[in-house]
């Protein structure tokens, strides 16, 4: 039991690391109107292992932190990504719905955040459509290139955790 809590442990803090690093390496793409985060790409992560919706969590707080994000996109923003993960591994068991649910809360969420807490005065609904754009590419593309890639060798890299 406690080698699982271990594991658990390591997984999330693993994915959290990463979801950092890809948002910090790609900042300027990261944030802003216009927006194709890789690091969301991650999101499908909760399809193999729910240790990854505590460390996509932690991961976004902390590459928003070191991104420059002010405190609402902080919140927002991470909840937006909470929201996306707790979702992915609700339709863990219909794989080629997984990114569904962090397209929908980023597209959204962050919108608002741009427009009231940035202050970018772009109309909200070309806002959602920029950004929902940018998630399909990160989640939707790159996610499920991501899923299928690890789906091959999930035993190896996922073992011991139950979903």
């Amino acid at each position: 039991m406690r080698d699982k809590k271990v594991l658990f442990t390591v997984q999330a803090a693993a994915i959290a690391a990463v979801y950092v690093v890809l948002t910090v390496v790609f900042a300027p793409i990261s944030f802003g109107e216009v927006q194709v985060r890789f690091a969301e790409a991650l999101t499908i992560l909760p399809y193999f292992t729910p240790a990854a919706i505590p460390g996509l969590f932690i991961g976004c707080i902390i590459g928003n932190l070191t991104g420059g994000a002010i405190p609402v996109d902080i919140l927002f923003g991470s909840l937006a990504t909470l929201i996306g993960a707790l979702g992915s591994y609700a339709l863990r068991r219909y794989k080629y719905l997984v990114p569904l649910p962090p397209i929908a809360a980023n597209t959204v969420i962050v919108p608002f955040v741009l427009y009231y807490g940035y202050g970018v005065t772009l109309p909200i609904p070309l806002m959602m459509l920029s950004v929902g754009a940018g998630e399909v590419l990160s989640c939707g593309v790159l996610g499920l290139i991501v899923l299928f890639a690890l789906d091959k060798h999930k035993s190896a890299i996922f073992k011991n955790v139950t979903a």
